[in-house]
């Protein structure tokens, strides 16, 4: 398979939960075509995101209730009163939420009823038969019918979890958890209406989300989209396509998905998540994956693959224990895959996560599909262990960071490292400063001079920020993918600071 090549460039990594806006969490509205014009301006060439999909327990990007759906959170309000579907005095309970942070408790309820007023407004519209309303109503049938391979289990999931108040699809009476056809049936002539407002909320999300990439496509923008490589339990995914997971009679996973202990946790991460049939998966010739590849290319310029080390060996942790230590490596058919994903898509544009244990047939299986892989110059400093972080080590084709949404934040990493660490760094970066005041620029010059194709910085080191902007702690449960950026603090001298650098190492 062919390496894949990127020109050389550079970004920032913010999910749009964290961009600031009035209404509690970052959307895609103003503050994000905000944020790409200052990219522009800043001379990037790239937007990383983490997965857009509908967060459930836990609030984590990474275990979504679709590996399709997006995120209902992320709509944009004022587009809607903008539409005339709300009107600006329904918004005031979520204009006093938090503007530094997501308190997603808060949150949800409230967005959520400001969506249904929204919906139901919509529905009024399209029942009059003026041309504006037969074009909204056209716009929407044609959404419905384009994206009805997963809409329709992903909507008809959403309202019996609802039904059932909200508890995992594993709880649900047998007929729901089997997919009786008659149970199912009676759902959709009972709820039809709720089934409607998912549907709407999906069009209403990938409207804007299209408007978006386009706007960053059309200024030079190209986003990185990121996708788990196992799909979250509960899950329409998992409920309508039990044939493709390890279940048992049931419906349960008889073993689920983790990492050994490595560092960021001593006895591991259980993810919990299910583990793919790879046996019935190989002989639909890995059909399900690449549907869900070639919906997230329709999404993203690029896809970075979480955990793309579970490709050639994934971690089995058998159901039911604690933590992750009991589990064992078992072989993927990582080759065959993306054999057969090159057949039908291509060379397609993917950056696999390479982070954590990656033993001689993961870099054999990488060299093979020829994708870039990620260094991470936190590790590369850490003096612990043996790497090949370090900037001078690294393969051109990679995209070197700063750190990575799991990781602390440059300064929060500084200030709590070992000294022999901290002087190590200094030494390595040439570090002008011996308190490590400016550690964070220190560390995004390392990363633009570096030979790796793509150097991306997650915006809290742009800023400077702590461990206090951290955005998440793995193997944690709370208080995580909550920090959300200030208005104005990604100012004009961090931008002319950022642009100065990116022109010096030719990543413009």
């Amino acid at each position: 398979m062919s390496t894949q090549a990127f020109k050389r460039a550079s970004g920032i990594l913010l999910h749009p939960t964290s961009l600031p806006g009035n209404y509690g969490i970052g959307s895609l509205g103003r503050e994000a075509y905000q944020f790409i014009d200052t990219l522009v301006l800043a001379k990037q060439s790239i937007w990383q995101i983490c997965p857009l999909g509908p967060t459930g327990y836990g609030d984590s990007p990474y275990q979504c209730f679709s590996a399709y759906a997006g995120n209902p959170y992320l709509i944009d309000l004022e587009d809607l009163v903008s539409q005339k579907l709300l009107q600006r005095s329904e918004l005031e309970k979520l204009s006093h939420l938090p503007q530094d942070t997501v308190d997603f408790g808060a949150l949800i309820p409230l967005k959520l009823d400001a969506l249904r007023k929204a919906y139901q407004r919509f529905v009024e519209k399209i029942q009059r038969s003026d041309a504006s309303s037969r074009l909204a109503a056209e716009r929407f049938n044609r959404f419905c019918h384009e994206e009805k391979d997963w809409l329709e289990d992903f909507s008809l999931f959403m309202v019996i979890k609802d039904k059932f108040g909200g508890v995992s699809w594993d709880q649900w009476p047998e007929e729901f958890r089997k997919r009786d056809w008659a149970a199912l049936d009676a759902v959709r002539s009972e709820r039809g209406d709720e089934i409607q407002f998912h549907k709407f909320m999906q069009f209403e999300f990938f409207t804007q989300w299209r408007a978006i990439r386009s706007y960053a496509n059309n200024n030079g923008i190209k986003i990185i989209g990121d996708m788990p490589i196992f799909i979250a339990y509960d899950s329409a995914d998992s409920w309508s396509n039990p044939e493709i997971f390890l279940f048992d009679e049931e419906g349960r996973p008889t073993h689920v998905a983790g990492v050994p202990p490595d560092y960021f946790s001593a006895t591991g991460q259980l993810w919990g998540n299910p583990l793919y049939d790879w046996d019935y998966l190989r002989k639909t010739n890995f059909r399900w994956w690449i549907d869900v590849l070639k919906d997230k290319l329709s999404m993203y310029d690029l896809i970075r693959i979480d955990h793309f080390r579970g490709f050639s060996a994934y971690w089995a942790v058998p159901y039911g224990e604690k933590t992750a230590i009991n589990g064992s490596w078992i072989p993927a058919p990582g080759k065959e895959l993306f054999t057969a994903v090159k057949q039908e898509i291509g060379d397609a544009p993917v950056i696999a996560e390479d982070l954590g244990v990656i033993t001689q047939d993961v870099k054999e299986l990488i060299e093979f599909c020829g994708f870039p892989g990620m260094k991470v110059l936190q590790f590369a400093f850490d003096s612990g262990e043996e790497n090949d972080h370090l900037p001078h080590t690294a393969d051109p084709n990679s995209l070197m960071y700063t750190g990575t949404h799991d990781n602390d934040t440059v300064t929060g990493w500084y200030t709590n490292a070992p000294q022999r660490d901290q002087d190590y760094a200094r030494r390595y970066l040439k570090s002008g400063s011996s308190s490590g005041k400016d550690i964070h620029w220190d560390f995004i010059q390392a990363a633009m001079a570096s030979v790796s194709s793509l150097a991306v910085f997650p915006l809290q080191d742009v800023l400077g920020l702590g461990t206090e902007a951290r955005f998440n702690f793995p193997g944690t449960l709370g208080n995580n993918w909550t920090w959300r950026m200030k208005p104005g603090s990604l100012n004009r001298r961090l931008v002319d600071r950022l642009a100065d650098l990116t022109q010096l190492y030719g990543r413009y």
